[in-house]
């Protein structure tokens, strides 16, 4: 009896072992609104990569994304999707008028659902599009159940997929940028930061000004789910990692705030469910028996976890994995 289902228990236990260096480094998405996209990814791991036709934007987006925090991220993928563009059209009573045809995301949305990443972000995107967005993370991560999340400029989106950027002047040694044209470097630095710590007062050498706040000033953002980079009289650092997500209600408390224990909790939740696709369903009868041995078997990967120093005791529990 004890081998009937090694599979299972040993695709679990291989992903628990090789869990922090896997958690090491997180995938960005990188999209770019322009005119005439093509429909190619780009997979860059290194600077090295970044091809010389680019424009200076790009390259600048995807070096801010590269410097990451105590690691790079895993790799960045760069896309295109249809930018606004503007455009002579006749007038129906004579001569011509400028229209705007307005940025257009559904193709690259639907493109994404294919692919594996963990965080998006959109280099300039503009406030009008940030609601699409966020709406889009949140049917992902709910009706599709599939987690991603995304870093977006001044969205109080209220959930745990999104990353409310606030600062609205971040000025380097090299230039000054806005909200939306800075979101690429805290995709970055969350997703080079290792799982067993939190980005939270991670340093940006880069940095020489921000905004000033007062203590309680910035007790009241992160209240709020916002996350701002401040001056500490000797450095710029990030002021907490947390999420946008302020609405707690029963099962979903003050933890999931953090940015932390949600890339953790996904993580967990991408190997459940790549597992029991890869080595159970549609391999063993979905009976009670084999359920109890898979979650018998889960429950000690967890332990297992818990045991890296993954997470303390009583922050994450696993109620059931069940065929949908």
């Amino acid at each position: 009896m004890g081998l009937k289902m090694p599979n299972v228990y040993v695709s679990f236990y291989e992903k628990g072992i090789t869990a922090i260096q896997r958690a090491q480094r997180g995938i960005i998405a990188m999209v770019f609104p322009v005119n005439n996209p093509n429909d190619n990814i780009t997979t860059i791991y290194t600077v090295d990569d970044i091809p010389e036709a680019w424009t200076k934007y790009k390259k600048e987006q995807v070096e801010l994304a590269l410097k990451g925090y105590q690691t790079a991220p895993r790799k960045v993928l760069v896309m295109e999707c249809q930018g606004e563009v503007t455009s002579t059209v006749p007038k129906s009573g004579g001569g011509t008028e400028e229209q705007v045809t307005e940025a257009d995301f559904a193709p690259i949305l639907k493109k994404l659902e294919r692919i594996y990443f963990n965080w998006l972000v959109i280099p300039g995107i503009q406030d009008k599009f940030t609601e699409k967005i966020a709406s889009w993370v949140k049917g992902m991560r709910t009706t599709k159940d599939t987690k991603v999340c995304a870093v977006l400029p001044n969205t109080a989106a209220d959930q745990e997929g999104i990353v409310n950027f606030t600062n609205t002047t971040i000025k380097t040694k090299a230039k000054t940028f806005n909200t939306a044209d800075y979101c690429a470097r805290v995709a970055g630095i969350i997703c080079g930061t290792p799982a067993i710590i939190s980005c939270t007062y991670a340093p940006l050498p880069e940095v020489v000004e921000v905004e000033q706040y007062t203590a309680e000033e910035m007790d009241e953002k992160i209240g709020k789910g916002e996350f701002f980079f401040f001056d500490d009289g000797e450095k710029i650092k990030v002021a907490r990692g947390v999420n946008s997500f302020v609405t707690t209600m029963q099962g979903k408390g003050e933890d999931f705030k953090k940015i932390k224990l949600i890339d953790l909790m996904d993580m967990i939740h991408y190997d459940i469910k790549k597992t029991a696709h890869d080595s159970y369903i549609g391999k063993y009868a979905n009976s009670y028996d084999n359920a109890v041995f898979s979650l018998r078997r889960l429950t000690a990967i967890c332990i297992h976890w818990k045991q890296r120093g993954f997470w303390n005791a009583g922050k994450i529990s696993v109620m059931s994995m069940k065929r949908r």
